[in-house]
C-alpha cells in the first residue's frame, strides 16, 4: 500500500509538472498572445502536426542563469517547445518559439533545444520546421545565448540539401536571429504579425532619422514584393500552417529519396485545344503563362513559390501524372517576361532547390532577353544572371523545356538549353530562337541598305518581313538539334509527362569537387 501510495504520489507530481508545462509562461501571458491575434506555441505545433502525432523532447529543460531577475524566471522548457512528428503521415521535426516565455528569447538552453531537433532532422533524414516568434537573444545571458545562434546557423547550412527547411515567421524575428529562417529553404510569413528586420524601427530613426513602422520596415508584403525574403505570405496563422503541409506534399523527406508520387486523376493522355490560341498572333501582345500551367498540369493545380516578388517569372511546384516537378516559367504578362536582377536569383535559387531534391525541372520559355538599362548593369545583372546560367548547368535532375514564343540572345541560352544540358527541349510553332527580335537585327545587319533606299521604311518592312521568314522560326533550331520536336501545343501535357518518364532513370554526376565558386 505505501509502495503504490508513492507511485500515485509521483505520478500525480507529473501531472502537475506536465499541467505547468503546457501553460508556458503562465495564463496572464497566453491571454495576452491570443489577445495580439496570435496562437500559442503548443496551439501552432497541434494545427501543424497530424492528430495525436507529436513526441515532446526536452519539456522540462530550465535555463541555468540566475543573474538580472532570472533565477526568479524559470519555466519549463524554457522559450521553445520542441519535439517531433507527422505531417501527411511522414516524419518532421518542429520547434515553436513560446513568446509567454521571456518574449520568445533565445537562451543557452533554448539554442541547444533547437541544435538537438537539427541533429535528430540531419540523422533521420527528415524535414525541421521552425515556428518563429521571439524577440531575439536574451540579453541577460550574453553571449552564450550569441553562441547558440552560431550553432543554429552552422546547423542551417550543413542541413541545406540535406533535408527540408522550412521557417514560420508568427511574430518578430529581429537582429541576428534573422539569419536562421534566411538560410532555410523557404521562409512564410503571416501577416500584421510577422515582421523580420537586422535593425528595428528605433535604431533605423535613430541612425538615419527615417520614421518607419515594424510592419513597413519588415513586414510580410515588404520581404513579398522587395527584398524576396517571403516565399509565402498568409492572411493569418491557420493559412500559413496549410501552405506548410502542402509545401511539404511536393517535397522528398530528404536527398537521398524521390518526391512523394501521388495518384492522379487527370488522365496522363489529356489534351487541351485552348492552348492552340494562347499565344496572341502579335508578337508584342502578353498572355498569362499561368493560364498555360494550369492547363497542362494535374488538376490545374500548381502552388506557386515567391508569387509577388520578380513577378516577370514564374516558379512553383506542380504535378504531371501524380509525380511532383518543379516548374520556371516566363511571365510574358509582367515586364514582357525580360530576365532582370531578382527574376533570375528568383530562378537560381529555385532550380538549386529542386536540383538538390531529386525534383525534376520542367521550363518554360517566353523572353525577349536580359533588361537593359544602366540601373540594371550598374546592379550586376551580368553577376546575377550568371547565378541562373549556373543553377541549369550544375542541375542534373531531368529538365524539360517548352519553348511558347520567343527566346532571344543570352536569355535563350539560360533557360535551360539544349547546350546547357536540357535533356528535352520542345518548342510550340510558335516559339523563335534568334541573337535578338527581327527590328533590331534588320537595323544592325542593313542599315546601310536602308539608309540608302528610296523609300526606307518599305525597305525595312520587307527585309524584318524576310528576316522573320528565313531565320525566326523553330525548325531552324530544331534541324540542328537544338530542339528535339515542335509540338502541337494542345499535346503538350503529354509530351512533357513521356519526356518525364523517358527520364525517371537519369543518373548524371559532377565532376568531383569540394564545391563550385558560384558568382555570388
Amino acid at each position: 500500500m505505501v509502495l503504490r501510495r508513492r507511485v500515485r504520489t509521483k505520478r500525480d507530481d507529473l501531472l502537475e509538472k506536465r499541467e505547468a508545462a503546457l501553460l508556458g509562461g503562465g495564463q496572464r501571458r497566453i491571454d495576452a498572445q491570443h489577445k495580439r491575434g496570435k496562437l500559442t506555441a503548443r496551439e501552432r505545433i497541434d494545427l501543424l502536426l497530424d492528430e495525436g502525432t507529436l513526441l515532446e523532447m526536452d519539456t522540462f529543460v530550465e535555463h541555468r542563469a540566475t543573474d538580472f531577475g532570472l533565477d526568479k524566471q524559470k519555466y519549463a522548457g524554457d522559450a521553445v517547445v520542441t519535439g517531433s512528428g507527422k505531417i501527411g503521415g511522414r516524419t518532421v521535426f518542429v520547434y515553436a518559439q513560446d513568446f509567454t516565455v521571456l518574449g520568445g528569447s533565445l537562451s543557452e538552453v533554448a539554442a541547444q533545444k533547437i541544435v538537438k531537433m537539427q541533429e535528430l532532422s540531419l540523422k533521420n533524414g527528415a524535414p525541421i520546421i521552425g515556428l518563429i516568434d521571439s524577440g531575439g537573444a536574451r540579453i541577460q545571458e550574453g553571449v552564450d545565448s550569441l553562441a547558440g545562434y552560431s550553432t543554429i546557423f552552422h546547423n542551417n547550412v550543413w542541413a541545406s540539401g540535406v533535408v527540408p527547411q522550412i521557417s514560420v515567421i508568427m511574430g518578430p524575428s529581429a537582429g541576428g536571429a534573422t539569419y536562421s529562417p534566411a538560410l532555410t529553404d523557404f521562409v512564410l510569413m503571416v501577416k500584421g504579425i510577422g515582421q523580420m528586420y537586422i535593425t528595428g524601427p528605433d535604431v533605423v530613426r535613430a541612425v538615419t532619422g527615417e520614421t518607419v513602422t515594424h510592419e513597413d520596415l519588415g513586414g510580410a508584403s515588404a520581404h513579398a514584393t522587395r527584398s524576396g525574403v517571403a516565399h509565402f505570405v498568409s492572411e493569418n496563422e491557420q493559412q500559413s500552417i496549410d501552405q506548410v503541409r502542402k509545401l511539404l506534399s511536393f517535397l522528398p523527406s530528404n536527398n537521398m529519396e524521390n518526391p512523394p508520387y501521388q495518384p492522379s486523376s487527370d488522365p496522363a493522355t489529356r489534351t487541351d485545344d485552348e492552348l492552340a490560341t494562347i499565344v496572341p498572333e502579335n508578337p508584342n501582345q502578353p498572355y498569362n503563362m499561368l493560364d498555360v500551367l494550369h492547363k497542362v498540369v494535374d488538376n490545374a493545380d500548381f502552388m506557386q513559390v515567391h508569387e509577388e516578388f520578380a513577378r516577370n517569372i514564374i516558379v512553383g511546384f506542380a504535378r504531371f501524372d501524380g509525380k511532383p516537378v518543379g516548374i520556371v516559367a516566363q511571365q510574358p504578362d509582367h515586364l514582357a517576361g525580360v530576365l532582370d536582377i531578382d527574376s533570375s536569383v528568383k530562378a537560381a535559387r529555385f532550380v538549386r532547390f529542386c536540383d538538390a531534391f531529386n525534383i525534376p525541372l520542367v521550363t518554360f520559355v517566353d523572353t525577349a532577353g536580359f533588361m537593359p538599362g544602366t540601373d540594371q548593369e550598374h546592379s550586376g545583372i551580368i553577376r546575377h544572371g550568371a547565378k541562373l546560367i549556373y543553377a541549369y548547368a550544375e542541375a542534373t535532375v531531368p529538365k524539360i523545356s517548352v519553348l511558347t514564343r520567343k527566346a532571344f540572345g543570352g536569355a535563350y541560352i539560360v533557360m535551360s538549353s539544349k547546350n546547357l544540358t536540357g535533356d528535352v527541349n520542345f518548342a510550340w510553332p510558335t516559339g523563335v530562337v534568334a541573337v535578338m527580335g527581327a527590328d533590331g537585327a534588320v537595323n544592325i545587319i542593313h542599315r546601310g541598305e536602308i539608309n540608302n533606299a528610296e523609300n526606307p521604311e518599305a525597305t525595312r518592312a520587307r527585309l524584318i518581313s524576310e528576316y522573320e521568314s528565313q531565320l525566326m522560326n523553330p525548325y531552324i533550331a530544331a534541324s540542328r538539334g537544338m530542339l528535339d520536336d515542335v509540338i502541337d501545343p494542345i499535346d503538350t501535357r503529354p509530351k512533357i509527362i513521356s519526356a518525364l518518364e523517358m527520364m525517371a532513370n537519369k543518373r548524371e554526376t559532377l565532376p568531383t569537387k569540394k564545391h563550385g565558386s558560384l558568382p555570388l
